[in-house]
């Protein structure tokens, strides 16, 4: 039995009502059931104005939303601005990504937290900190990523763990400690990984055994015994050969 899928029938506009049929038909510039503009197909319309971005303009205000979100990624730079607030959240999407960096402030109070990530990622340094406080997480979270070094303090206590993993990898060595009590794991076994071999001590007895495994990697040897007795097995182990080490070579000095 035959079980091959029927093929897709893809829509196909009726030509004779197409304004452009005198022009870019007959010049091979659209073809019916693959590049066109009339049809409600996303695939169709790109493929339209890619071949055909100088209509790109006259679709800005297209009552199918598809259609405008389209024409912005051919539509000449200048005449967004009048998207800025349109009604559907996919065109404004489109409208941040076409945008200057310097035109992204409009949108910093977007609804859509895809438009407020985009504008995030693409926005001026100096404008860039208006999105801290942002409700999202992901937003913060790409705000976290960019922000200067010395401007990261902020997001030290900030309520989402991912936030606070990224600053935590962000930050100066020597201000690590701020994070050190950090009720997440997760956030303080990036803190004892990058702090120095002084400071991490502090996370010997950390009631997580990742965290006091990467102290235990880069703490002097001399500060290891309170380790020789862990509950975990790995931490005892790693603390058991670095012990050896230095004994061996105590040994060998004295031979």
């Amino acid at each position: 039995m035959d079980e091959t899928p029927p093929p897709v029938s893809l829509p196909v506009a009726d030509c004779s009502l197409c304004p452009f049929r005198g022009k870019t038909l007959l010049m091979g510039r659209c073809m019916p059931g693959d590049t066109c503009i009339f049809v409600e197909s996303g695939r169709q319309i790109d493929r339209f104005f890619r071949v055909n971005p100088g209509y790109a303009s006259r679709y800005l205000t297209d009552k199918f939303w598809e259609r405008r979100a389209i024409a912005v990624r051919y539509a000449p730079q200048k005449e967004l601005g009048a998207l800025i607030n349109d009604e559907d959240e996919v065109v404004r999407r489109a409208v941040a990504y076409r945008l200057s960096p310097s035109q992204l402030p409009c949108l910093l109070q977007d609804p859509d937290r895809e438009v407020r990530m985009t504008v995030a990622d693409r926005i001026d340094l100096e404008h860039l900190e208006q999105l801290a406080e942002d409700f999202d997480y992901i937003v913060r979270l790409m705000v976290a990523r960019r922000l200067p070094v010395g401007r990261l303090f902020r997001f030290i206590k900030d309520e989402d763990e991912e936030v606070r993993i990224c600053v935590a990898g962000r930050l100066p060595e020597v201000s690590l400690g701020l994070m050190a009590h950090d009720p997440s794991a997760n956030v303080r076994r990036v803190v004892a990984e990058r702090m120095s071999c002084e400071d991490a001590v502090m996370f010997l007895r950390d009631e997580d055994w990742v965290v006091r495994y990467n102290a235990a990697l880069k703490v002097d040897i001399r500060e290891l015994s309170v380790l020789l007795d862990d509950p975990e097995p790995d931490v005892r182990e790693v603390a058991q050969q670095r012990l050896s080490c230095l004994t061996n070579a105590m040994d060998s000095d004295h031979d």
